[in-house]
């Protein structure tokens, strides 16, 4: 059955492999980012292969714009069975004690804040339909933290509470929830950490050979087409020589 699915940051990485794996999976699609050349670049990408789709948008980070855009979608959109939280991002390595206040706010407005914006817009009308299905995108490094990760980390367990939250939350009805936990993904990822030294970011991957934004995206859609009585709650994904957020085999 087609759904409609709902994906933030899907401009690049995760949510981009998870826009073009659930259009390859049938589904209709309502796609947030912040760059609207990609977002539509990317829908005209998918609608030439038949997709439906629909671009909205806005930064996550800034909950009137997220109200607005949400409010605005056509009524033919509104019914969303599935939403992706996946716009996240990680910056910097700094300790603690030396930490940018200001990326730290980035991180937190993000990956926190921005998840739990969209879970209060979209997660009602999916417990009005007793339907529907949420999928966060986490990290192994919500597990544990490991040196430089500090803040980055923080965000990310706070993703795993609030999604153990939220199952706790709607245990009652049949919406469920779903929390993603990857480890070493080759994306822009670390680029975007390290201000655009694509050689120390690629140094992250130097040795193994990391996941795709694809095979997580692989993941998501399994999780969102199990039978209506499984939820599949957590995943973690990790590269083959990768055995946690700090231990990694490099040959």
């Amino acid at each position: 059955m087609k759904k409609t699915v709902f994906i933030t940051g899907a401009t690049s990485g995760i949510g981009l492999g998870c826009a073009r794996k659930f259009a390859a999976n049938g589904d209709r699609l309502i796609l947030n980012g912040r760059n609207l050349e990609k977002l539509q670049a990317i829908c005209q990408e998918l609608a030439a292969q038949g997709t439906e789709t629909y671009a909205l948008p806005f930064d996550v980070r800034d909950r009137e714009a997220a109200s607005q855009a949400v409010a605005s979608l056509p009524t033919e959109w509104q019914q969303i069975d599935v939403l992706v939280n996946n716009a996240g991002l990680a910056l910097g390595l700094e300790p603690e004690y030396e930490g940018n206040l200001d990326e730290w706010e980035t991180m937190i407005d993000t990956n926190v804040k921005g998840l739990l914006t969209m879970t209060r817009l979209i997660v009602p009308q999916m417990i009005e339909r007793n339907s529907g299905h949420i999928i966060n995108v986490g990290s192994v490094a919500g597990d544990a933290a490991y040196a430089g990760g500090n803040v980055y980390c923080a965000t990310k367990a706070a993703v795993k509470a609030l999604s153990d939250g939220l199952r706790i939350d709607v245990a009652d009805t049949a919406v469920r929830v779903t929390n993603l936990k990857p480890g070493l993904v080759e994306t822009n990822f670390s680029n975007i950490r390290f201000h655009g030294d694509t050689d120390r970011a690629a140094n992250v991957y130097k040795g193994i050979k990391p996941l795709t934004g694809d095979d997580i995206a692989d993941v998501a859609v399994f999780a969102a087409n199990a039978p209506e009585h499984v939820q599949i709650a957590e995943v973690l994904i990790l590269a083959t020589h990768q055995a946690s957020g700090s231990v990694i085999v490099r040959k």
